[in-house]
């Protein structure tokens, strides 16, 4: 296939788009692969679209191996399917809601397990239709809050989402394990730099639950690796050691001081210091008022959270740890609703005392002594010992994850920072559950089947390569899913150069290797070379002052570039390309 570039629809940028932050959003939208509609909406041009589909093919060939059907479903749905497994209300506002002509409340389809669950109870009723996988590719549609990064947060992206159902939990683990070798091959296949992960299953439910993640400084979210072994794990999904219970008879009383001015943590510590106590942050408490809100409720609920003085809140631990229920921290008019909160001074006695439920750190276990708020302007209460003069109610993992803190498997962790190419669950019974969803086994009697759920995000794969793809210049493409194989550009006006130029491209076309051949009239040889290199096809061939002498360049993209006979060319990129 030959495109030239003289009628190729497209408009290359020298300036970084505005709202641009990370190489892939800046990238793409300069080489005139997407350009932007609407706050994370994005039109595919030309180019950006042959790449998606070429991302879209090796997904689709590795789902096929493994047995997975295609279909499509629409992206416009009815409510309620989603009100059955109670999602209408857990999505809350990352939910596209719209009404019809009738007044009837309709959808934008963000995930579909609903759609494949009841599709399969309404065509499927024997153990002999089982195990069975179904996948669709297809555009999703999520009302992000702050949609940023170009199409690597948006609200309208592309992704691959496949479910299997299966009559029994070895079928389930078979067929997870199935997804997850070809996701491996998937990512393999690109040389993309990944860690598989544990993860938290969040609103989508179920047990098991991974996400590959590609390392990326710009990446949103933040994993652990572990110094030994092959622990690795999202952050929301570490699991903090529990601490060891200690005996309380004997431990000193807790007593109150004045704190003046000792509103943070490190005042309290230089107070401490001060007053000749050998304590540091971590023998602190923090106790953090946050408001609770359940989905589909009205009331928020007061409820505190402990955690150790040297430990941040980690917002998207306690998401995962609380969900589907949301949680803000407290805010002005809550302490004026609550007066019991004092601001700076909170700790966990006034909870107790009120009724507030109280979630702890899994370090702070009966026996262990803080140094903590009293409830009282300017005063703190130290010897204050957890299951003597405080309780908890739940434990929960709300703690940032420090650089070296112990691993699960005897290790310690190191952090590093990646963007979420794919997600495997294994779901259960719960979408089967909620719709009913009875097969007859072998035996003759009603089975509830158990599924997974495996996603992959087809247009944020593209982000991806390009971040961990690219150069000061522009764009570096995997010669799988580059657009064109070969950028073929004349930088000789000489009519013999010009005429070698069209030869080559078809001689290229002829052996089964695409082109992109910049043709363009009236365009210097510095804005060609420039072009070439933002676009980001593998090899670039130029015709330019050596082929007087029967030589062109040949430049592999983000490598070397050497001289090569004219005549040999075609073959050299044959065998370069395989």
């Amino acid at each position: 296939m030959i495109t030239r570039m003289s009628q190729l629809f497209l408009r290359t940028l020298r300036e970084d788009p505005a709202d641009a932050e990370v190489p892939s959003h800046k990238l793409l939208v300069r080489a005139g692969y997407i350009r932007r509609a609407a706050p994370g909406v994005y039109s595919w041009l030309p180019l950006g679209l042959r790449v998606l589909r070429k991302i879209e093919s090796i997904v689709r060939a590795e789902m096929d191996s493994i047995g997975a059907q295609e279909l499509l479903f629409p992206a416009l749905l009815s409510k309620e399917p989603y009100e059955t497994t109670g999602r209408w209300t857990e999505y809350g506002d990352n939910l596209f809601r719209l009404k019809d002509r009738r007044d009837v409340d309709m959808l934008l389809g963000p995930t579909h397990e609903e759609m494949f669950t009841s599709t399969v109870k309404d065509l499927y009723s024997s153990y002999k239709d089982f195990p069975v996988t179904l996948y669709q590719i297809q555009t999703k549609y999520r009302d992000e809050e702050r949609p940023r990064a170009g199409i690597l947060r948006g609200r309208e992206f592309v992704m691959k989402d496949s479910y299997s159902f299966d009559m029994d939990d070895a079928g389930l683990e078979k067929s997870y394990q199935a997804h997850r070798a070809a996701y491996q091959r998937i990512f393999d296949s690109l040389s993309i730099d990944y860690a598989i992960c544990e993860a938290t299953s969040g609103a989508m439910g179920g047990s098991a639950s991974e996400e590959f993640l590609a390392y990326s400084e710009v990446g949103e979210d933040t994993f652990v690796r572990s110094t030994t072994g092959d622990y690795a794990a999202n952050v929301e999904a570490v699991e903090t050691l529990r601490g060891e219970e200690r005996p309380i008879e004997g431990l000193p009383a807790a007593e109150v001081h004045d704190t003046p001015q000792a509103e943070t943590i490190a005042a309290l510590v230089e107070w401490a210091k001060a007053t000749g106590f050998d304590i540091d942050a971590s023998q602190t408490l923090k106790t953090m008022a946050i408001m609770v809100h359940q989905p589909g409720e009205e009331e928020e609920e007061l409820k505190a959270v402990l955690l150790p003085g040297d430990r941040e809140l980690a917002d998207k631990r306690l998401e995962a740890a609380l969900a589907p229920t949301e949680f803000r921290l407290a805010e002005e008019k809550d302490f004026q609703k609550y007066p019991f909160l004092v601001r700076g001074y909170i700790g966990p006695r006034a909870m107790n005392a009120h009724g507030i439920e109280v979630l702890a750190d899994p370090r702070i276990v009966t026996g262990t002594s803080w140094l903590a708020g009293a409830d009282e302007e300017q005063r703190h209460v130290l010897n204050l010992v957890a299951g003597r003069d405080f309780t908890v109610d739940r434990y929960v993992e709300a703690a940032g994850i420090h650089e070296g803190d112990p691993a699960p498997d005897g290790g310690t962790l190191t952090l590093a920072r990646g963007i979420e190419l794919g997600h495997i669950f294994q779901l259960g019974r719960k979408y089967t559950e909620a719709f009913d969803v009875k097969i007859l086994d072998e035996n003759g009697k009603r089975t509830i089947p158990t599924m997974g759920s495996y996603g992959i995000g087809i247009s944020r794969m593209m982000a991806v390569l390009v971040e961990q793809n690219h150069d000061d210049k522009g764009l570096i493409w995997p010669a799988a899913v580059a657009p064109y194989q070969v950028h073929v550009a004349v930088a000789n006006k000489d009519e013999a150069a010009v005429a070698a130029g069209d030869e080559l491209v078809a001689a290229l076309d002829a052996r089964g290797i695409e082109v992109l051949f910049d043709d363009r009239p009236k365009v210097s040889p510095g804005v060609r070379f420039k072009d070439a290199e933002l676009l980001g096809m593998p090899y670039a061939v130029i015709l330019g002052r050596a082929f007087a002498d029967g030589e062109v360049e040949l430049c592999e993209r983000g490598g070397e570039t050497s001289e090569v006979p004219y005549d040999e060319i075609v073959d050299r990129l044959v065998g370069l390309l395989g």
